[in-house]
């Protein structure tokens, strides 16, 4: 096979911050040719989860973006801390956004939101089994509407194009199965299993 992997030569940071951090590289493709500079956006590692309530209802965030200056209806998801695990991760930004605590969470996928541009990695899990424990416990600029959809509910909204963030698109495709509303009841009380075995 033709080798495709470039080797990085130097890299110098041009902004390093909290939410991200950006770094130019200068690369060496394998035929020799020099990449002067590749701008690459180091971001946290993020996590997002399909929840779903001891009822069988999936728990939608709305918030507002402001790059992209648009009201989004999403997941709940958040940012990995430090040397947090992915999976109390989690559970602690499902807890803050929703105030729901969850019997079960099992990962679904890990995936690269933006290979070309961006380092980071994001953990898609499917949370089952809600309960409302607490009220919210947001951040300082973070205003969160809580909403609860049926299964067919959401389906439609993906139909509609009416959930847009990518990443909280691909958590839900990923579990398409669930949206049809036969398996909730059953990954509930048994062994966890896979997308491609259901």
């Amino acid at each position: 096979m033709q080798p495709l992997k470039w080797k990085t030569l130097s890299s110098r940071y041009i902004h390093k911050g909290n939410w991200a951090t950006l770094r130019a590289d200068k690369c060496q493709m394998p035929d020799g040719r020099i990449v002067d500079e590749y701008f690459v956006l180091e971001y946290p590692n993020w996590v997002n989860a399909v929840a779903v309530t001891a009822d069988t209802k999936i728990i939608l965030v709305r918030q507002y973006r402001h790059a992209a200056d648009v009201v989004s209806l999403e997941i709940p998801g958040g940012v990995i801390d430090g040397d947090e695990l992915p999976e109390d991760a989690m559970r602690r930004e499902l807890l803050e956004e929703t105030g729901y605590v969850f019997d079960n969470l099992e990962l679904v996928s890990t995936v690269s939101p933006n290979p070309a541009t961006s380092n980071n990695l994001t953990y898609c899990y499917l949370a089952t089994g809600g309960k409302k424990v607490q009220e919210q416990s947001l951040d300082e600029h973070e205003e969160i509407i809580v909403e609860e959809y049926t299964i067919a509910e959401v389906k439609q909204l993906l139909a509609d194009n009416k959930i847009t963030q990518a990443l909280h698109c691909t958590g839900l495709f990923l579990i398409y199965r669930l949206l049809a509303g036969a398996h909730i009841h059953q990954r509930h009380h048994s062994q966890p299993h896979y997308p491609g075995r259901w």
